[in-house]
């Protein structure tokens, strides 16, 4: 294959949870191409079966298993991919689980376990590649968030949870890590895997190939990636989110204050004139405005 068709080789990737659906796709999409691979699942001969896929295909992988949850076992799995090839270009946070019940029946222990996997897992496989990212100045890093975060979902209080405060964890590591070219990006995808089944239809489930979600990571790990993006895949068809922040408008210290909001409301929601912030700050430097301040907020903040 020629070098053009190879985008990332010479790219070293780690897709957590690629033993099977989503993260398998990931794994031999991003194989295809040009990246070597290390494929990790928490069942070492599903990340091997994967692994030979890749091989099978011309490509490199090497099969890990560990659990995202465990500190020690990433720490090892860097070690590894890094005494294996040198360096790690990318990581593509994919592990999952769900405990699906209503908010009433779900237990804090099932809360508690999806955060874990989903927030807890990812934050530590970011900081055990990060400061080698940092080293080398260069680092793409893909979050998996969901649709399910962004707007809710019936009887996934726990998984939403999670999934919202990825994007969190994204928007922060791609501030902190811009200066050092590490590009971090998020991922919302809809796709036919074991999770997902008995969550949608049968017929649904039919066009949700996760292949098809697959190719969307070219754009976020690329010598061209954006950063704080989140892009929406399924079916073949992408398309991008944002938290944004409505205009609003400057209300006061009134007694009525209150009052004023409610009957307000209306214009402080509005998306007319929204924005998508560049930092938290940005919300308090625009109402610090209003108020006929001018002290930037983020010097304040210091």
């Amino acid at each position: 294959m020629k070098d053009e068709l190879l985008p990332l080789k010479g790219r070293v990737a780690i897709v957590t949870g690629a033993g099977g659906g989503l993260g398998r796709t990931h794994a031999l999409y991003l194989a295809s191409r040009g990246a070597r691979v290390v494929v990790n699942d928490l069942a070492l001969p599903a990340a091997e079966q994967v692994a030979s896929e890749i091989a099978a295909n011309g490509g490199e992988a090497l099969a890990l298993a560990a659990s995202v949850t465990d500190e020690a076992a990433i720490d090892e799995l860097v070690r590894r991919t890094q005494d294996a090839w040198g360096q790690i270009d990318i990581l593509v946070n994919n592990a999952g689980i769900l405990r699906d019940r209503s908010f009433a029946k779900m237990s804090i222990e099932d809360f508690r376990l999806v955060v874990d996997v989903h927030l807890i897992g990812a934050a530590i496989c970011c900081k055990a590649v990060w400061e080698a990212m940092r080293a080398q100045q260069y680092g793409r890093i893909v979050m998996t968030t969901s649709s399910s975060g962004l707007w809710g979902n019936f009887g996934q209080a726990n998984y939403g949870a999670a999934k919202m405060a990825l994007v969190g964890l994204m928007q922060t590591l791609a501030i902190e890590g811009e200066k050092y070219g590490i590009r971090v990006n998020s991922l919302a995808p809809t796709a036919a895997t074991q999770m997902t089944h008995g969550v949608l239809a049968d017929a649904s489930l039919e066009l949700l190939d996760p292949a098809l979600v697959s190719p969307g990571l070219l754009a976020l790990v690329g010598e061209h990636a954006p950063t704080r993006a989140i892009l929406c895949a399924g079916a073949g068809h992408f398309a991008c989110a944002d938290v944004t922040l409505s205009e609003g408008r400057h209300i006061g210290a009134g007694a009525d204050a209150g009052e004023q909001l409610v009957a307000d409301w209306a214009d402080v929601s509005g998306r007319d004139g929204a924005i998508v912030p560049g930092y938290g700050f940005t919300q308090a430097e625009r109402e610090l405005a209003s108020a006929g301040s001018r002290s930037p907020a983020l010097a304040a903040a210091r």
